[in-house]
């Protein structure tokens, strides 16, 4: 058998094999096992903006560069190998044909100079790049690659580089041998050619088809691979980016419910949408780098929680319990849902919501410690988690001249959801005084709920206790329905997130205003104190006569910055009071969580490296010339000034409250 016929037989047989165990493996991962997940309703609404996701996050692959230099090599070899995949269809294209003509060229593809061009200088770039990701992840070997499959990894980079190398030498030769018309556009494998001018020209065509061999076959192997492993990723990218989640981040899902029980106790249970994210995971490790449970020393690592839901998936199915099968209670309750792992993420992989899906359903089987099943209790007994009577709710209040309006007995501007550490913890209440205080000054009209309020529910819900998170809203929803108000305001970050996101949620949760008639759809108006300070300043209506000159840093709470958005206003009030603001290293969307989050506040102290909060303050009194750390959460107040004791920092450093800079500043 003459050996052009010898090749388009085995080029065919290869391609048909190679094609068939990918579609198999691909099959059995997205239909098969993605068919035994949950409907996932409305995903497929928004086709503009869910178009224009991948065009910005898969395209220009707009999340890697968070972490430039890596970021920057994965971006070269993506669109490497997406411009030089021609050159496999022209590889495909000369193997199946080289019983007509042994030197086939597909048009434009191979006959077009530009992309020669482009093709040979990308094939360079992506090995460059490919070796530094065999460096990264073989010598430096981050610890954001611990868990990570190692040996896939560098086999599928070595493939790459495999494929990259063989192409130019396959180039080469051809250009040595007077076979390629686009010799003149090719310098990068005119080069590698010269490795072998001095060989005869048998024996450069002997190498110039092993080297084909060569890259074809690890292309074709490389694609029965990929459904193996992270780099499934490839295929999965695609729709996971299109058919992301749009809702706002601060809103959850409503709870599951499977035989009378809440949340996920098995694989099957999880929408199907959530198993493409499963598979979605490239085990980059970013995620596990931000993650403060991580970074304190807990058992929990976001990329090994998807790690091991995918091997569920893949291996398990319905029939193993999901929490203590490589998923421990411990793991679950240590996740502060601060957000960052979902933030940081280059293609947009929820951990968050799974790991509250599984929470709902250690609650509903009763698998939670003691203190946080006693503040459970207290939460649904009194409405607050401190057990406190809901007629001493507004307590803090009574040493104050001018009595606060009660809103759901007249007529308010601005009605003043406290939430429960303003209104109870003894260490914050003269903070809450404080900014009603400043309200007055500023002449606002604004009133409260008094005993009509509750915990607004946003970290019982967390929690995955959504039967008491729809007892607490309920009740607030009758307390707002008595108030009449323009705007509903709020120093407490967790409150501000649910009110805005949530109670508005499948409701018909309304509040009635003196300008907006009853039965308008308009929601309701909900500010953080940051927002309304920062808007009263900037309109004049908020005089700060006596600049400070403290110098400062701020913390972002997760809730007010990474699920909201708010960053600049805090930071505006902030250096209207005449303080010189100087940021920490994480800062922004990548601000470290004090820890309190997630109902992590009201659960049993871990064993741990060390807490969220110490590092965070141990991070502020490192900068030069910070006095005061500042930030504008009542649960951060609390947790930093806890670790400021237990770390010994007493007079370095001094944690304030935004609305303490504010009031001083508009002292006489």
């Amino acid at each position: 058998m003459p050996y052009d016929l010898f090749k388009s037989l085995i080029v065919l047989i290869a391609l048909l094999v190679s094609g068939g165990v990918f579609a198999w493996r691909a099959y059995r991962l997205l239909w098969v096992n993605l068919r035994r997940g949950q409907p996932s309703p409305g995903i497929f609404a928004n086709w503009g903006e869910r178009i224009k996701s991948v065009l910005v996050y898969v395209g220009a692959q707009g999340r890697l560069f968070r972490v430039l230099v890596p970021g920057t090599a994965h971006f070269v070899i993506f669109w490497g190998y997406m411009l030089l995949s021609l050159t496999i269809l022209q590889a495909i294209g000369e193997g199946l044909f080289a019983f007509v003509e042994p030197h086939f060229r597909l048009p434009v593809i191979g006959d077009w100079g530009l992309l020669a061009l482009a093709q040979d200088a990308f094939a360079l770039a992506v090995m460059v790049a490919v070796a530094y990701a065999l460096y990264l992840r073989v010598v430096v070997n981050p610890e954001r690659y611990k868990g990570s499959h190692r040996r896939q990894g560098v086999m599928v980079l070595s493939f790459i580089f495999t494929i990259m190398a063989s192409l130019l030498v396959l180039n080469g030769i051809n250009i040595n041998l007077h076979r390629d018309a686009l010799a003149d556009w090719r310098p990068i494998a005119f080069m590698f050619g010269r490795l072998f001018a001095g060989l005869d020209a048998g024996a450069q065509h002997i190498i110039g088809e092993i080297a084909y061999w060569i890259h074809l076959g690890t292309v074709l192997f490389f694609l029965t691979e990929l459904p193996e492993g992270k780099h499934f990723h490839i295929i999965t990218s695609v729709p996971a980016v299109f058919l992301r989640d749009l809702e706002p981040p601060g809103r959850l899902p409503p709870a599951p419910e499977f035989d009378g029980q809440a949340g996920v106790g098995a694989i099957e249970q999880f929408r199907w949408r959530q198993m493409l994210d499963f598979y979605t995971c490239t085990e980059c490790g970013r995620c596990q780098d931000v993650c403060p449970g991580y970074a304190s020393g807990s058992p929990l690592s976001p990329k090994l929680l998807m790690m091991n839901l995918r091997a569920h998936l893949v291996a398990r199915g319905a029939s193993q319990p999901l929490v203590g099968d490589g998923i421990s209670d411990e793991m679950l309750w240590a996740c502060t849902t601060c957000y960052a792992c979902d933030a940081e993420c280059p293609l947009f992989i929820q951990r968050v919501t799974p790991i509250v899906d599984l929470r709902r359903r250690l609650v509903a089987e009763e698998r939670l410690d003691m203190p946080l099943q006693e503040s459970l209790a207290k939460l649904s007994r009194y409405g607050n988690s401190f057990g406190k009577s809901e007629r001493q709710r507004a307590n803090w209040a009574q040493p104050l001249a001018q009595k606060i309006k009660d809103a759901r007995r007249e007529p308010v501007e601005y009605l003043w959801f406290v939430g429960d550490y303003a209104s109870y913890n003894p260490t914050l209440t003269d903070i809450t005084r404080k900014t009603a205080l400043v309200f007055q000054k500023a002449g606002l009209d604004f009133g409260i709920l008094y005993e009509g309020e509750r915990n607004a529910g946003n970290d019982v819900r967390r929690i995955g206790e959504e039967a008491l998170f729809r007892a607490l809203m309920d009740k607030n929803r009758a307390a707002l329905d008595k108030a009449a108000c323009k705007t509903i305001i709020t120093t407490d970050p967790h409150s501000y997130n649910t009110l805005k996101n949530e109670y508005s949620q499948n409701s018909e949760f309304r509040i009635q205003t003196a300008e907006r008639p009853e039965g308008n759809s308009d929601s309701n108006l909900v500010l953080h104190v940051s927002e309304l300070l920062d808007a009263l300043i900037r309109g004049g209506e908020l005089n700060l006569r006596n600049k400070l000159t403290y110098t400062v840093t701020y913390q972002d709470p997760c809730y007010l910055g990474r699920y909201n958005g708010v960053y600049d206003a805090p930071r505006r009030v902030i250096e209207a009071t005449g303080c010189r603001l100087v940021e920490m290293p994480g800062h922004g969307d990548r601000a470290v969580c004090c820890g309190a989050g997630g109902g992590r506040i009201w659960m049993e102290e871990r064993q741990v490296k060390e807490r969220p909060s110490e590092a965070r303050v141990r991070e502020a009194a490192a900068l030069d010339g910070v006095v005061a750390l500042v930030t504008a959460c009542p649960k951060d107040m609390v947790m930093f000034r806890d670790a400021v004791k237990t770390t010994g920092l007493e007079g370095k450093v001094v944690v304030r409250d935004l609305i303490e800079l504010v009031d001083e500043a508009m002292a006489a």
